[in-house]
């Protein structure tokens, strides 16, 4: 299955990057949001994983391009360092389906991403 990644710090991204890998999964990884918006106009993907905060293009505004422009129901999971209650409720209002704070929980997000794959696939 292939999974675009989305994250800015160098260490989660490669770390998670790492673990997905070894659990079965094709990862195309990226550092900016522009470049994941370009890869996801242009190639399948199983699942977006993607931070809030990236330079180029926000991970709000990848989900919100996915959801209004291409009409995809692609799982999206959001994560952040933001503790902050209403960036949740906005993720979840522009169509994001799963919300994780940082530090992220590999296994966690595992158990998650098969939830919504195995969801998604029921539709």
């Amino acid at each position: 299955m292939k999974i675009l990644l989305a994250e800015d710090n160098d260490l989660l991204r490669k770390s998670l990057s790492f673990y997905l890998q070894t659990e079965g999964f094709d990862v195309d990884q990226f550092s900016n949001g522009k470049e994941a918006l370009e890869a996801i106009k242009s190639k399948p993907y199983t699942i977006i994983l993607t931070d809030i905060n990236m330079p180029g293009i926000s991970g709000m505004e990848i989900t919100q391009y996915v959801r209004t422009k291409l009409l995809s129901n692609i799982p999206i999971i959001i994560f952040t360092s933001s503790n902050i209650e209403q960036t949740e409720l906005d993720s979840f209002d522009i169509g994001a389906n799963e919300f994780i704070p940082k530090p992220v929980s590999p296994a966690v997000l595992l158990v998650r991403m098969k939830r919504l794959i195995s969801k998604s696939s029921d539709n």
